[in-house]
C-alpha cells in the first residue's frame, strides 16, 4: 500500500482544478423492487452491502461501469469517520459504492487494470430528520454485529443513499483504501452531503464487533499524500462558501 496514487485524500479546494467538460454522474437501474433480496454482511472491516450487476455507471464516465457492492466507515461517539477530507475536515462518515469496468467479466478481474473500478463517494453528516433510504441498511445492523454474520435486505432505491445532486463533484484517480490497495480507482467525491439522523448515527458507530469483539470503529485510513495528482472539479469551488454541504 506505498504507491504513490493512493486514497483517500484531502480535497483541498483552492487546488482543485475547474473541468467544465465533467458530465454529470448518472445512475442506471439503481432503484430495486422490495422482492430483491440483498446480501448485507459484517466482514470485520466494514459492513457491505452486495449489490446486482443491474446497476450500472452510464455517465459521467468515458467508459461504463456496473455495480459490485456499497459500504460505510465512520468514526466512533467521540469523533469523525469519513476517509476522505475537504480543507483538512473530516466528516461523520462515508459511503462507498464500488463499480467495476464492464470490459471486464468481474470485480476480481478488473481490480488490477488502472481502468477497473470507479466508485462513488459521499459524505454524512448529522441533521434533524431520519433518512428513511439508510434506515433500510441500519435497521439491520443488530442482525450481523458479529464477524462473518450476513442477512438480507429487501431492494430499495439505492440512489436514495447519495445526494439528488450528482453534478457537483471531485475526481482524481487512485486506489482501494484497503489492501491489497490497488491504484485503480476512478474517483467521484460528491460536494453535495448526506443528512441521518443523531440516533442513526449512533447506530452505525455503535451497531457491530470486529474480530476482537471490540466494537467496529474507526475504520477509516488516514489522508494519503497527493504526490501531484491533480484533482479535478466538475464545479468552479471559488465560488462556493462552504464546501461541501
Amino acid at each position: 500500500c506505498g504507491g504513490t496514487k493512493q486514497s483517500p485524500i484531502n480535497v483541498d479546494t483552492a487546488q482543485a482544478i475547474f473541468s467544465p467538460d465533467r458530465r454529470p454522474i448518472q445512475l442506471s437501474g439503481y432503484s430495486l423492487p422490495a422482492n430483491k433480496q440483498l446480501k448485507l454482511k459484517n466482514n470485520g472491516h466494514t459492513v457491505v452491502l452486495e449489490l446486482p450487476e443491474s446497476l450500472a455507471l452510464t455517465g459521467g464516465y468515458a467508459q461504463q461501469y456496473r455495480a459490485a457492492q456499497l459500504h460505510l466507515h465512520w468514526g466512533s461517539p467521540s469523533g469523525p469517520g469519513s476517509e476522505h477530507t475537504v480543507n483538512g475536515r473530516h466528516f461523520a462518515a462515508e459511503i462507498h459504492v464500488v463499480h467495476y469496468n464492464t470490459k471486464y467479466d468481474s470485480f476480481t478481474e478488473a481490480m488490477v487494470h488502472p481502468d477497473g473500478l470507479a466508485v462513488l463517494g459521499a459524505f454524512l453528516e448529522v441533521g434533524h430528520g431520519e433518512n428513511q433510504y439508510y434506515h433500510e441498511i441500519l435497521k439491520h445492523l443488530h442482525e450481523i454485529q458479529e464477524v462473518g454474520q450476513e442477512t438480507f435486505v429487501p431492494g430499495f432505491n439505492i440512489a436514495g443513499l447519495l445526494p439528488a445532486n450528482l453534478k457537483l463533484y471531485f475526481h482524481y484517480n487512485g486506489s482501494l483504501t484497503t489492501p491489497p490497495c490497488y491504484q485503480t480507482v476512478k474517483w467521484t467525491i460528491f460536494n453535495q452531503t448526506m443528512l441521518l439522523s443523531h440516533q442513526q448515527m449512533s447506530m452505525l458507530v455503535s451497531s457491530l464487533r470486529n474480530d476482537n469483539n471490540k466494537f467496529l470503529q474507526n475504520n477509516y485510513r488516514p489522508v494519503q499524500n497527493l504526490h501531484g495528482r491533480q484533482v479535478l472539479a466538475s464545479f468552479q469551488t471559488t465560488l462556493v462558501k462552504h464546501s461541501p454541504g
